[in-house]
């Protein structure tokens, strides 16, 4: 079979949140647009997203909730194209969303509205959308040239929407990056984010024991804090508190987790000294019976509060205030959500997307070095960073 060309304006590799939301707004500027992926569905991470039910944004959204080598980076996109924005175009198209804990828009009805509606715009703004193509060979520097089977595209920009190698279960690859790297981009090392933790040792049967068990904690590492849930697993921790500090943790560094931050164990022991109270049966008010167990480890568990030692009392609300987890590691690129690290953002510019060494070279989304907290942060860099790229492509 012989090999046959298209011409097109602008070519997007990846059909995703960033690449389907760069394409519509393109297509709405008179560009002629193809989007090519290897999936057999359009959106599939969109589709999946926050339990799908798509955490789409956040009511507050601030380059702080953004890490990065360049932590000014996502400024400008974020400005030009913000989460009021997004959430009026989700509002226009009828689609019904509520807000959670921390600012966080999820839609009522499901997550394949949202990459329903992104496909029928960009079907409607005129995209060509290609599903089931593996991308073989990316050459020229504009025109590029994609070679897909027997078919060869061409276009003046390509855009590079192609994610993180995080949850390859739903397609993802390192592909972008390999594609950056052969442009001469430098990519910084990428590793898991977003991600539940591996405990081993005696914490890690301590967690074990307690698998399927959640509560609220504050935890800590690297100079930050997250308050939220935190689930016990088999394996760990996980939960939404522990997924947040992911991003900051580094292999060796340690957790201090706060498994009663609403109270001071310490006060509520002094205010209970007159009671004729068991220890264990005053823990029971804030934690499950077994966790109680786990916590006191055999001792002083029938001991009145009011004849607690002064000692027995201090070590006590250090392991419930201040309980130090050295991870072995987290649950790896299969249960991350996102990736820290990827191109490097000094290779780009931060108005454009376009590659500052390679004009008509864009990268948007996940496979730049920018991971968004957990909460609709990453999506709505999808949708910023997306939106600008599609300004200039």
């Amino acid at each position: 079979m012989s090999n046959t060309s298209t011409n097109y304006d602008v070519i997007i590799l990846g059909a995703g949140a960033s690449g389907l939301y760069c394409a519509m707004h393109a297509a709405a500027r008179g560009r002629r647009v193809l989007v090519l992926d290897h999936s057999g569905k359009a959106g599939r991470k969109i589709r999946v997203a926050g339990g799908g039910k798509c955490n789409f944004t956040n009511m507050d959204v601030a380059a702080d909730n953004y890490i990065s080598r360049n932590q000014h980076f996502v400024k400008s996109a974020l400005a030009r194209h913000n989460q009021w924005d997004f959430i009026s175009f989700v509002a226009e198209a009828g689609i019904e969303y509520e807000e959670r804990e921390d600012g966080q828009l999820f839609t009522i009805e499901g997550a394949g509205l949202i990459a329903g509606l992104l496909v029928s715009k960009c079907h409607r703004a005129g995209v060509e959308i290609l599903l089931d193509r593996q991308i073989e060979e990316v050459s020229g520097e504009g025109p590029f040239a994609v070679r897909s089977g027997s078919q060869v595209f061409e276009a003046g920009s390509l855009v590079v929407a192609l994610g993180s190698p995080a949850w390859p279960q739903v397609g993802a690859s390192a592909f972008g990056y390999k594609l950056a790297e052969q442009y001469g981009l430098k990519v910084l090392p990428v590793r898991p984010s977003l991600v539940p933790f591996t405990v081993g040792g005696r914490d890690g049967k301590f967690c074990k024991e307690l698998s399927g068990n959640a509560l609220p904690v504050e935890i800590s590492c690297e100079k930050r804090v997250f308050a939220g849930d935190m689930l016990f697993t088999h394996k760990g921790i996980s939960g939404p508190a522990v997924l947040q500090i992911s991003n900051y943790w580094r292999r060796g560094s340690a957790l201090i987790i706060n498994l009663l931050p609403a109270h001071d164990i310490s006060e509520l022991l002094e205010a209970s000294r007159a009671e004729n109270v068991a220890l264990r049966n005053f823990l029971a008010r804030y934690f499950t019976r077994k966790m109680v167990g786990l916590l006191l480890e055999g001792q002083d568990g029938e001991t009145p509060v009011s004849q607690l030692t002064k000692e027995r009392r201090s070590a006590l609300a250090e392991r419930i205030h201040s309980w130090m987890v050295k991870p072995q590691g987290t649950e790896g690129l299969a249960k991350a959500e996102v990736v820290a690290g990827g191109v490097d953002t000094a290779e780009i510019s931060s108005k454009t997307m376009e590659a500052k060494k390679v004009p008509g070279l864009y990268f948007i989304g996940e496979v730049l070095d920018v991971t968004g907290w957990l909460g609709g942060y990453n999506l709505q860099w999808a949708w910023s960073s997306g939106f600008a790229a599609a300004q200039f492509v």
